[in-house]
């Protein structure tokens, strides 16, 4: 039997016979749900925590207590391995709640992206010139619409690129869903393996459709960075 004809068989082992592309499928729209929801969490979470170290860097004596608070949680989510963080919050921290397991990885994720986002955005606040902060508040504005309409969205362009990038990281990373019993896509992808005892067709497949996703937000993220520079030039 020829390469070609093999491989037709194995796709068609995989994927077509008795519709195991579902999986495939399933699995999918799973890891599209996780990733997008734990993105929207993760950068307001991050988003919050960045402000209160800011804030507190500018001035001590403020939001003592939160930016300890914070402090902690910026050490123990980047100290210890997400997929740690993910059976931590099934087993013990919602074992016996309602919760399903899409929402808890959801949680876990989102949770764990706000630590790295907060230092993303802190350190894009940072780089803003200080005289941005003055001239706003020689214009009689608050520190707070300062630092909302003139400091952040500086910070923001500034950030962007590196964002995107932990965008990417979250999606590659929800790929350890199957721990807590999620059928994402690599679960997907390793159900068929198992059905079909063919490694080489599904495995590969799922590292394709990875791929795509990845390469089609990068373009996305550059084609919105371009946007933003061109604002630059007016």
């Amino acid at each position: 039997m020829s390469f070609f004809s093999e491989l037709t068989d194995q796709l068609h082992q995989s994927f077509v016979e008795q519709g195991r592309y579902q999986y495939i499928l399933d699995g999918l729209g799973n890891t599209l749900i996780i990733t997008i929801f734990a993105v929207i969490l993760g950068v307001i979470l991050g988003t919050l925590v960045s402000l209160v170290k800011v804030a507190h860097s500018n001035d001590p004596s403020k939001l003592r207590i939160l930016n300890g608070i914070c402090s902690l949680y910026l050490t123990v989510i980047r100290g210890t391995p997400v997929v740690v963080q993910l059976m931590i919050m099934y087993y013990i921290i919602l074992n016996g709640t309602a919760v399903n397991e899409i929402t808890t990885a959801i949680l876990a994720f989102g949770i764990n992206s706000g630590a790295y986002v907060a230092e993303i955005i802190r350190s894009g606040i940072m780089s803003v010139d200080r005289g941005q902060m003055e001239a706003g508040r020689s214009l009689g504005l608050s520190q707070r619409t300062t630092m909302v309409k003139i400091i952040f969205p500086q910070a923001l362009k500034n950030v962007l690129p590196a964002i995107g990038n932990e965008f990417i990281a979250l999606l590659k990373e929800t790929s350890v869903a199957g721990y807590i019993g999620i059928q994402d896509l690599t679960k997907g992808g390793d159900i068929i393996r198992s059905i079909t005892y063919q490694a080489f067709t599904p495995l590969l497949s799922t590292a394709a459709i990875y791929l795509v996703i990845v390469v089609g937000l990068s373009a996305l993220l550059t084609k919105f960075e371009r946007r933003l520079r061109r604002s630059d030039y007016r």
